[in-house]
């Protein structure tokens, strides 16, 4: 069966987003040629699956950067909403967490790059997360989006690493403990 992981960065006070799902925050924080390793976790996924506020943020960059397959979780989006170029990049899905992994494992993929706040939400609530690679980045924004909001009980987590860089930027890397 395919394992469910997450990269992302979040500010000090638990945001990935603002509410408009803007990530202007994320340019203000020094490049400083820190490598948290997010073209090493790209290549090692076979797939990505993420929603709809994701998708728009990642069409707002320009350029389409995944060479990987992405499926976005929508009830509202279809090919139609998208630019034609991107048509046979994207694919959209309205399949539960349980539906959509079962198709994942047909496909032959191992891992799968879960990304965005609710899609996370999901598959970490169905227990198909099996690591998280969270950059904890210096700044407060008040308001947002969560990466984390309400779950059905307590996710037990296990601290893996944790990496300081010079930026004031922390790398943590958490296992998800089985129930």
């Amino acid at each position: 069966m395919p394992s469910g992981h997450i990269m992302m960065a979040m500010s000090l006070d638990g945001f990935v987003a603002r509410k408009d799902h803007s990530l202007d925050w994320l340019n203000k924080q020094p490049a400083d040629n820190e490598d948290h390793g997010f073209i090493e976790f790209l290549n090692s996924v076979d797939t990505l699956v993420m929603g709809t506020g994701s998708l728009r943020t990642v069409l707002g960059f320009g350029e389409w950067p995944y060479e990987k397959p992405v499926v976005v979780l929508s009830r509202s989006m279809t090919k139609q909403d998208i630019p034609q170029h991107l048509h046979d990049k994207i694919e959209f899905s309205t399949a539960s967490p349980e539906e959509l992994w079962g198709v994942f494992h047909q496909r032959g993929y191992k891992r799968v790059y879960v990304d965005g706040g609710a899609v996370i939400r999901s598959f970490l609530q169905a227990g198909f997360v099996q690591d998280m690679k969270i950059t904890l980045v210096p700044i407060l924004l008040g308001d947002g989006i969560r990466i984390f909001g309400e779950t059905n009980g307590d996710v037990d987590l296990e601290l893996i690493s944790a990496t300081p860089f010079p930026s004031g930027m922390v790398d943590l890397v958490y296992e998800v403990k089985s129930a």
